[in-house]
C-alpha cells in the first residue's frame, strides 16, 4: 500500500532538505509552523517518526537526550560538539572495514554500525581562544 501524500510531511521534508545542521523535532516544528501556523507539534513528531521508519530521513541519537534529523540518508559520519551540541557531517572516507575488525572476535554476524565522533567544533575552539 502506497503512502498517501501529505502537505505537512512535504513541508517537513523540504525543511530538512534545506538544512545541514541536523535539527531537533522542536526546531523543525518552530520553522515549519512559520509556513503553516496550524500544524501541531504532534503532527511534526508523527511525521518525523514515519519518515525515519520509512528510511527517507535519518534519526540521530547522539547522547544529548533529543533526536536530531538528517535528510541525507547516504552512509556518512557525524561529529557532535561536546560544548555547543552541534551535529556536523564529517567529510571522510568510509570506515566500513570496522565491521570486519569488530566481527573478528564475535560469534555472530554484524550487519552495520553507527559511529559518532565527539569533541569541540571550530567555532567553540575559536570562541575559547578569544575569551
Amino acid at each position: 500500500m502506497a503512502l498517501k501524500r501529505s502537505k505537512q510531511r512535504d513541508m517537513i521534508m523540504n525543511f530538512l532538505i534545506s538544512r545541514k545542521d541536523h535539527p531537533t523535532a522542536d526546531v523543525v516544528y518552530m520553522n515549519v509552523r512559520k509556513e503553516n501556523p496550524n500544524i501541531s507539534l504532534g503532527t511534526v513528531y508523527r511525521n518525523l517518526t514515519l519518515l525515519s521508519d520509512l528510511g527517507e530521513i535519518q534519526r540521530l541519537r547522539v547522547g544529548d537526550g533529543v533526536d536530531h534529523f538528517d535528510a541525507d540518508t547516504s552512509p556518512h559520519y557525524h561529529f557532535v560538539c561536546s560544548d555547543c551540541g552541534s551535529v556536523i557531517d564529517l567529510e571522510m572516507d568510509s570506515i566500513d572495514h570496522i565491521r570486519e575488525i569488530a566481527g573478528a572476535g564475535f560469534d555472530g554476524q554484524i550487519a552495520g554500525h553507527v559511529t559518532y565522533f565527539y569533541g569541540s567544533c571550530g567555532s567553540c575552539i575559536n570562541a575559547k581562544e578569544k575569551s
